[in-house]
Parts: structure tokens; C-alpha cells; sequence
């Protein structure tokens, strides 16, 4: 095992069951799991996710310097000590989502991404990331068969959520060790499964 705690984090469009396999990835590793999310996660990162996802008009650069800011925080004050402390820290998106998001959604240059990411996180980086992936077509309309809330960014434009797709596998292509593309169209069991399969390998090559 590391000497510290093992961080996996998710990704991927919505609609992409992320929030259910995050939570039963979660039950499955035991009762040294952190399960948080972004932004949010801390009393402070989540005032900021409320500005986040409740203000319409804001600019992607504003987006991300406000993902940032949150970030930040949730490293410092949550994701850093639960590490030191040996625990497994899951977090319902992270780095990758700028990329996808401000990057290929929004235009923002990836390179000032990857710097501001830097910055915001002291250089941490996941072990594990698992990207979700699901067409925006099935993925929007799981939301709306679910009668699931949806947010500024659920109600954007299909080719926005197509961008934010194509930034994930970008994600992915440039970091194969780290991000693991799993099909998100396979069932609930399915996903579960081949989080799981992913999960042991990192294990058998960290040991």
C-alpha cells in the first residue's frame, strides 16, 4: 500500500450515473473512504459552488477562477489530511472537469489551465481517475426520464455537452495511467464491476 491514502476521482458528462457509482464504489472499499465532490466538499468551497451553479451570465474564466478558488480550499482543509491520515479519498469530479469544461466547453487555453490546476492543488494529482463515458443524447435524457433537478450546466446546449465529452477523452488520451475510460451505457452492475476491475489493477501495480 502508499504511505499515504489512495485518491480516486470520477468524471464524466451528465446524466453519466456518476453520483450512483460514486457512492457504491465507495460502500464497496469500506469505512475508509472520504466521499466528497467538487466544487464543494468544505463549508467555504461549497458557498462558492452555490454562486457556481446558480448564476446565470457567468464567463468561463470566471468559472474557473471561482473552481478554483474552491479548490484550494478543499484540498487544504479536506482531500490533503484524509491522504495523510491513510484513507481513501473518492471526489465526485476534479482536475479533469476544467479541462472539459472551461477548456473544451468554454475555449480557455488548456496550458493556463494546467498551471492555474497546479496552483490551486499544490501539485496534487489523483492516483486513479475513472471517466464515465456516455453519449449527451442518452445522457440528457436519463436526466429527464429521472426527473432528476438539473442545473445551469444540464440545461446548455447539446454541442456543449459534446465539447465536454470530447475533453474527457482528451483527458484520458494525454494521461492512460492515471484516467480509465469506463462505458457508461453498460448497466448500473456492469459500470460497478469495471470500476472495480480498474480499482485491483491500480492496486497489483502499486504493491
Amino acid at each position: 500500500m502508499a504511505q499515504r491514502g489512495i485518491f480516486i476521482t470520477f468524471e464524466g458528462v451528465e446524466g453519466s450515473g456518476k453520483t450512483t457509482q460514486v457512492q457504491r464504489l465507495a460502500t464497496a472499499l469500506g469505512p475508509n473512504v472520504v466521499l466528497t465532490r467538487e466544487p464543494g466538499g468544505t463549508p467555504i468551497a461549497e458557498r462558492i459552488r452555490d454562486i457556481f451553479l446558480t448564476s446565470d451570465g457567468i464567463t468561463p474564466m470566471t468559472e474557473l477562477l471561482l473552481i478554483a478558488a474552491s479548490r484550494a480550499q478543499h484540498v487544504d482543509e479536506l482531500i490533503r489530511p484524509a491522504l495523510a491520515a491513510n484513507q481513501i479519498v473518492i471526489c465526485d469530479r476534479f482536475i479533469d472537469a476544467s479541462v472539459a469544461y472551461q477548456g473544451y466547453r468554454g475555449g480557455i487555453d488548456l496550458e493556463f489551465i494546467h498551471q492555474l490546476n497546479r496552483t490551486a492543488t499544490g501539485g496534487l494529482m489523483p492516483d486513479l481517475t475513472f471517466v464515465l463515458d456516455l453519449s449527451p443524447e442518452i445522457g440528457l435524457q436519463r436526466q429527464q426520464q429521472g426527473g432528476t433537478h438539473r442545473d445551469r450546466l444540464d440545461r446548455e446546449s447539446l454541442e456543449s455537452h459534446r465539447k465536454v465529452r470530447e475533453g474527457y477523452l482528451f483527458a484520458a488520451k494525454t494521461d492512460p495511467d492515471r484516467v480509465k475510460v469506463i462505458d457508461a451505457a453498460q448497466s448500473p452492475d456492469a459500470v460497478h464491476a469495471a470500476l472495480l476491475t480498474e480499482y485491483q489493477e491500480y492496486l497489483s501495480k502499486s504493491e
